[in-house]
């Protein structure tokens, strides 16, 4: 019926996970003092051999912005990094991920970037407990 649904979902999904990741970026001056050299540059995520069942995902470059956050354009950018990530089987991928565990990965480009990247994805954590005590409060996010 909607054959073109993710593609309609996708830049949604996108905007929203810039979002996030822009709000646990600015919650540690430290991470957002990292990205601020590499002001103007462009990371970009290539998902490699995903499963033809999985919908194709739109363009993954993140420029970073000159306030030391990232943007998501949805045009492709020429990449100052690339991360190459093998997607064949997205189900171990996200188990890895919950368990703390990093995925192999080939990384092209920009040493420096590359270790300010590293550090970020080793050491930035989203405390959603926290947020949620912000929003409701400590009962209520103590129960959710």
């Amino acid at each position: 019926m909607l054959p073109n649904l993710p593609a309609l979902l996708a830049p949604a999904l996108m905007e929203r996970l810039v979002l996030v990741v822009n709000h646990v970026i600015s919650r540690e001056p430290q991470a957002v003092a990292r990205l601020l050299p590499h002001s103007g540059r462009v990371l970009r995520l290539d998902l490699e051999h995903l499963p033809r069942l999985v919908p194709t995902p739109p363009a993954l470059a993140f420029a970073i912005t000159p306030a030391g956050l990232v943007e998501w354009g949805t045009q492709p950018l020429p990449a100052d990094l690339l991360v190459r990530l093998q997607a064949g089987n997205p189900a171990a991928l996200l188990l890895q991920a919950l368990g703390g565990q990093s995925p192999a990965v080939e990384i092209e480009g920009d040493a420096q970037l590359a270790a300010d990247v590293d550090w970020l994805l080793k050491n930035l954590r989203w405390d959603v407990a926290d947020d949620l005590e912000r929003l409701f409060g400590p009962v209520v996010a103590g129960q959710l």
